[in-house]
C-alpha cells in the first residue's frame, strides 16, 4: 500500500514530502551557526549599548556566538533595508528602534516597511527621555520651562541628535502640546549636542536618559522630567512629565529584535524565547539598572512587540505631518 502511494505522488510531491520533514529537523537545529545582529548606528549610542547588552546571555542560551555588526547610515534605514532583504533563515537578525516608526513617515523614499518587511521577535528594552536644561537658566520645574518659553518666544533652544530623532520629536510634541515657540537646534549626534548643552550655546535637551545620566548625577545639568509614564527608580526625585500639568505626554525609546519576514515561525518563537530568558538573567537586569535601561513588561511576545511597532509608526506619523518635519 505505502509503495503504490508512493508512486501516485508523483516526482513533485514526492519531493515536497521528503523536505518536508528536512526543514522541520533545520528549525529544530537551529541554530547551527554564529548568529548576527545588524546595528543601523554607529557603535557607542543607545542601540549599540543594548544590543551588546543582550549579544552576550544570548549567545550563552542559544550556544552559538551572537555577533553585533553595525551598519549605519540614513537614521538607521541602511541596517534595516539590509536586513529586511536578508535571507530568513535566522542568522541575520536586526534591533529596530523607535528610529524605524519615525522613518515610516520621515523619508519620503524608504526601501522597506518596517511593519510588513520584518518579523517581530521581541522587545528588548525601553528608555525614558528626559527634559535636562543648562543649571544657568532660571527655571527649576516644568511649569517654569513653559513659561520662560512663553515669556521668550523663539528664543529658548532646544538641542537634539539630529531633525526627526526621538530628542527632535520629543520636543515638537512638547511644544504642540504647550502651545510653545521653542527654537530646534539640530547637531549631528547626539555627543556634539550634549557639548553644546553643557557648554551653554543651547538651554534644554528631551535627551536619551542614558547619555544625561551622569551630567544629572555630577551636578552638570538639571532635570526636570523624565518622558515616561512613571518615575525612574534610579532617579526618584524627578518628575514624569504627565504629573508636571502634561497628563497625555508620553514618550519612550525603544529597541526590540526582529527578522525578515518570512522567518520561519518555529525559530521566530526560539528567538522569543531565548530573548525572555536573557532579559531575566539577574546579570542582564544588573546592567540594565547601571545603564539606565528598562527592561520590558511581560508578557513579551512577538504579538505585543508587532502591535508597539505599528501603533508607534502610527504616533509619529501625526507629530511629523503636524510639525512639518521631513529628510529627503
Amino acid at each position: 500500500m505505502h509503495h503504490s502511494c508512493t508512486r501516485m505522488l508523483g516526482p513533485l510531491a514526492l519531493l515536497a514530502a521528503l523536505a518536508a520533514p528536512a526543514l522541520a529537523h533545520a528549525e529544530d537545529a537551529y541554530p547551527r551557526r554564529p548568529v548576527t545582529i545588524i546595528v543601523g548606528f554607529a557603535p557607542g549610542g543607545a542601540t549599540d549599548i543594548d544590543t551588546r547588552l543582550i549579544a552576550k546571555p544570548l549567545a550563552a542560551i542559544l550556544k552559538q556566538p551572537v555577533i553585533v555588526e553595525n551598519k549605519a547610515g540614513a537614521g538607521s534605514n541602511i541596517g534595516a533595508e539590509f536586513v529586511a532583504h536578508a535571507q530568513p533563515d535566522g542568522y541575520t537578525l536586526y534591533l529596530g528602534s523607535i528610529a524605524n516608526a519615525i522613518n515610516m513617515t520621515l523619508y519620503h523614499r524608504v526601501n522597506y516597511d518596517f511593519n510588513k518587511d520584518f518579523a517581530p521577535i521581541g522587545l528588548a528594552a525601553t528608555i525614558p527621555n528626559i527634559l535636562v536644561v543648562n543649571p544657568k537658566l532660571p527655571v527649576k520645574s516644568v511649569r517654569d520651562y513653559i513659561a520662560y518659553a512663553k515669556a521668550h518666544p523663539n528664543k529658548l533652544t532646544c538641542a537634539s541628535s539630529g531633525v526627526g530623532s526621538s530628542i527632535h520629536l520629543s520636543c515638537e510634541l512638547f511644544k504642540m502640546q504647550t502651545h510653545t515657540g521653542i527654537l530646534h537646534v539640530p547637531y549631528r549626534g547626539s555627543g556634539p549636542a550634549m557639548a553644546g548643552l553643557l557648554s551653554g550655546q543651547i538651554d534644554s535637551m528631551f535627551d536619551n536618559l542614558p547619555s544625561s545620566l551622569p551630567h544629572v548625577r555630577a551636578g552638570q545639568l538639571r532635570a526636570l522630567a523624565v518622558t515616561s509614564m512613571h518615575r525612574i527608580a534610579s532617579e526618584p526625585q524627578v518628575p514624569t512629565l504627565a504629573e508636571s500639568g502634561l497628563p497625555d505626554y508620553h514618550v519612550q525609546s525603544w529597541f526590540g529584535l526582529v527578522a525578515p519576514a518570512a522567518t520561519p515561525r518555529p525559530i521566530i518563537d526560539k528567538l522569543n524565547a531565548a530573548l525572555v530568558q536573557a532579559l531575566a538573567d539577574p546579570g542582564t537586569k544588573a546592567l540594565y539598572e547601571k545603564d539606565g535601561f528598562t527592561l520590558p513588561e511581560l508578557p513579551n511576545t512577538p504579538q505585543t512587540f508587532g502591535k508597539l511597532m505599528a501603533d508607534e509608526t502610527v504616533q509619529w506619523r501625526k507629530v511629523i505631518k503636524a510639525a512639518h518635519i521631513s529628510v529627503n
